[in-house]
């Protein structure tokens, strides 16, 4: 079932078993079944510390992982494949005794939360946000005796998936009620638990000599380069990785001719982690001030101190602002083809925007739902014509430009939406069941309010050193006012702000 290569790799995790850990299996006679155990017997047979079991479970196929004598509560509902294959290696792993990468505070939290709690996480394998979920709640399992993780592969489990009207992924459920979507941290479920970081020990941190805002290509650039100069350097972000965490297909990252965004993140993520940084996850920024030094408050309340701010916050997909966007949101309107996608098989959906995102987006889902109407504003599509050409090809897409949405409307979900024709201004109806908005960034800036220079967009102006109105300030990234928003230029804005900042400590 695994090809050679998947294999190798594979071995060579699983000499890092540290003890033995049993596998209980849950196997019916349908398809599906066969590949779960065939996935599972393979794996096995891989190493002399892994043992396999039948057993019976709520949902069949599934299986999960324990250490022998004892549950553990990670439970697999499905096939574990795709991007979903690294959750499965490592419950693999810290099951058998191998600690999990995240901090003693983060498992001091965790073992502190009050029982029983149930979780079911319901993912798509072509999901790239929902491993980041499914990985923090198995974590949570393996600390907790009292808390259990199921994953449930949506395409195994279509019937249930469609009787909960799940139309987005990750989709958690605790203790059988609806608890949070889309992409999570373990710090942020923690948080959603009513279990938060100790603002004391966040006030009582000593001044930085540079503190980075956001995490993301920008954010992580300048962490390394500020490092290297031997200063104290910290960097607060709301999730790490940002919006590169939502791509899917990397092919313009000089070095590498394809990549995925967790990927890349993961990799950024280490790098930050080689040097001498101080990581503050899953906070948010609330306000910047001035002072004897800059003062950064978080939204928990806590407050952090420095000579100079690096601030690079990215930015977030923009709505379009008609009525049943937000009410609809994760019930039919949906921001990631890749992720959500699968979830429409066999279904008409839209997408909104003609530039390289939507047509990207549609091409993906002609490939998955039944039909794709895109509905561009301008008068043409202003996608390059390499995609524009694939586009076309298609013959289960329908283009309608110079077209404005007016609504989108349904019940307790999507059931369709309503344009203008821009040149007769009539108004025209399409059915569907999904709606995928692609229609370009919004900089993350409007909590700094009045305190740097922004132009009309929302955008930070800097100058050629990454240098904001105020003195010790810069700025990187998609949140300022950078001709191209790229992964690579994030990353070279932000060293440019890193040494931008420690020229100015040193002159100072």
């Amino acid at each position: 079932m695994l090809d050679q290569e998947i294999k190798t790799q594979l071995n060579e995790y699983l000499k890092l078993l540290e003890n033995d850990i049993v596998i209980k299996t849950s196997i019916g006679s349908d398809d599906v079944s066969k590949e779960v155990d065939e996935l599972v017997n393979e794996i096995a047979s891989m190493s002399d510390k892994i043992k396999v079991e039948k057993s019976s479970f709520d949902r069949t196929p599934s299986f999960s992982v324990n250490r022998p004598g004892e549950d553990t509560g990670v439970i697999f509902a499905g096939v574990p494949l795709g991007h979903e294959f690294t959750s499965l290696i490592l419950a693999l792993l810290q099951v058998s005794g191998r600690p999990p990468k995240v901090d003693d505070s983060i498992i001091e939290q965790i073992k502190k939360l009050e029982g029983p709690l149930h979780f079911e996480t319901y993912v798509s394998l072509s999901c790239q946000k929902c491993p980041d979920v499914v990985q923090a709640l198995n974590i949570m399992s393996v600390v907790h005796p009292e808390i259990t993780h199921t994953m449930v592969e949506g395409s195994a489990f279509k019937e249930e998936v469609d009787s909960k009207d799940i139309m987005a992924v990750p989709s958690v459920y605790l203790n059988g009620e609806q608890f949070v979507d889309g992409r999570q941290t373990i710090e942020s479920i923690l948080e959603a638990l009513g279990s938060s970081a100790d603002i004391s020990e966040l006030n009582d941190k000593d001044p930085y000599d540079v503190l980075v805002v956001g995490g993301g290509p920008a954010g992580s650039s300048a962490a390394i380069y500020a490092a290297r100069k031997g200063i104290r350097t910290g960097i607060v972000a709301e999730r790490f990785g940002g919006q590169v965490q939502d791509t899917l297909g990397i092919e313009n990252f000089i070095t590498t001719t394809y990549t995925e965004g967790p990927k890349l993140v993961a990799n950024m993520e280490e790098h930050v982690r080689d040097y001498n940084v101080d990581i503050m996850n899953s906070m948010r920024a609330k306000s910047l001030e001035k002072k004897d030094l800059f003062e950064l408050e978080l939204e928990n309340g806590a407050t952090l101190k420095s000579k100079t701010v690096v601030l690079s916050t990215g930015a977030r997909w923009r709505n379009i602002g008609v009525p049943g966007e937000a009410e609809f949101k994760n019930k039919g309107v949906a921001y990631c083809p890749h992720c959500d996608g699968p979830i429409f098989e066999g279904k008409d959906v839209a997408v909104i925007g003609g530039g390289n995102s939507g047509v990207e987006a549609a091409i993906d889902l002609a490939g998955i739902v039944k039909h794709v109407t895109l509905i561009e504003f301008a008068p043409e599509l202003k996608a390059d014509n390499v995609l524009q050409d694939r586009l076309y090809s298609l013959p289960n897409v329908t283009v309608h430009t110079n077209a404005r949405t007016s609504e989108i409307y349904g019940s307790d979900k999507v059931e369709g939406l309503r344009y203008i024709d821009r040149e007769t201004e009539e108004e025209k109806t399409i059915e569907l069941a999904g709606v995928f908005i692609q229609i370009g960034l919004v900089p993350n800036t409007e909590w700094l309010k009045d305190t740097v220079e922004v132009n009309k967009f929302g955008e930070i102006v800097v100058d050629d050193h990454g240098t904001t109105s105020i003195p010790g300030v810069f700025a990187a990234g998609d949140c300022t006012n950078s001709a191209y928003k790229q992964i690579i230029i994030s990353m070279g804005s932000g060293a440019t702000a890193a040494l931008g900042a420690f020229d100015h400590l040193i002159r100072n």
